[in-house]
This record gives structure tokens, C-alpha cells and sequence, in this order.
């Protein structure tokens, strides 16, 4: 079975930019898995629990890499959880740039690279 590279992201891959897409395939398949509403109240607890079905899912795919991002807690637990079962886990390192037009100053960001947690 291939392996997959497993976007745990609210960014879909449909909207990456080329580079971004070819840098992901180089890990497998991409696969989205939208990262979860996180209620602000819960407790830590409710984030193990979120953290635990999470990892269930994403495990499915055989990750050969995640690019995880999302709401702190729960993506500080979906990380350790990932690296402890030596899955790689990367963060979108992207470049932001500004540019002012009409008095208003506009921001894009460019991916420029996956980097390891």
C-alpha cells in the first residue's frame, strides 16, 4: 500500500500552490482531513479524546508524512501522538508578503517549504 502525505489542515490542497502540491506528493498521495472545531471550553480531558479519534483517522491513511496545523492544543497532542508512533509530522513554512495598493496594504503568503516538528 502506498503511502499518503495526510493534510490536517482547514487548507485544502485543491487550493495549494503547484510547488506546495509537488513538495506534498513527494510523501505520498495527498489525503485531506479537515482539523476539527475545537470547543474553547473543554477541558484537557476533552482535547485527549479529540486527539485520540483524531490520530485513528489520520492513521488509516499509513501517513508517510502530516502536515498538521490547527487550533494549539489539540495540534501540540496530534503531534507528540504522531512522532511517538515515528510518523513525520511538518508545518507550511510560508513567506508573507505586502503589497499596498490604494492605501490598503494587501498580504498574500508564499509557501516556500515544509519543515519538520
Amino acid at each position: 500500500m502506498e503511502k499518503t502525505f495526510v493534510n490536517f489542515t482547514n487548507h485544502p490542497s485543491a487550493q495549494w500552490s503547484d510547488r506546495q502540491r509537488r513538495e506534498a506528493l513527494k510523501y505520498g498521495n495527498i489525503q485531506d482531513i479537515p482539523f476539527p472545531d475545537v470547543d474553547p471550553l473543554g477541558d484537557h480531558d476533552y482535547i485527549d479524546g479529540l486527539a485520540d479519534s483524531c490520530i485513528r483517522h489520520i492513521l488509516k491513511f499509513r501517513p508517510g508524512a502530516v502536515l498538521c496545523q490547527g487550533e494549539f492544543c489539540l495540534a501540540y497532542q496530534v503531534i507528540k501522538r504522531l512522532q511517538a508512533r515515528g510518523v513525520l509530522v511538518l508545518a507550511a513554512c510560508s513567506e508573507r508578503v505586502a503589497d499596498e495598493i490604494g492605501g490598503k496594504k494587501i498580504s498574500s503568503f508564499v509557501f516556500r517549504q515544509f519543515r519538520d516538528y
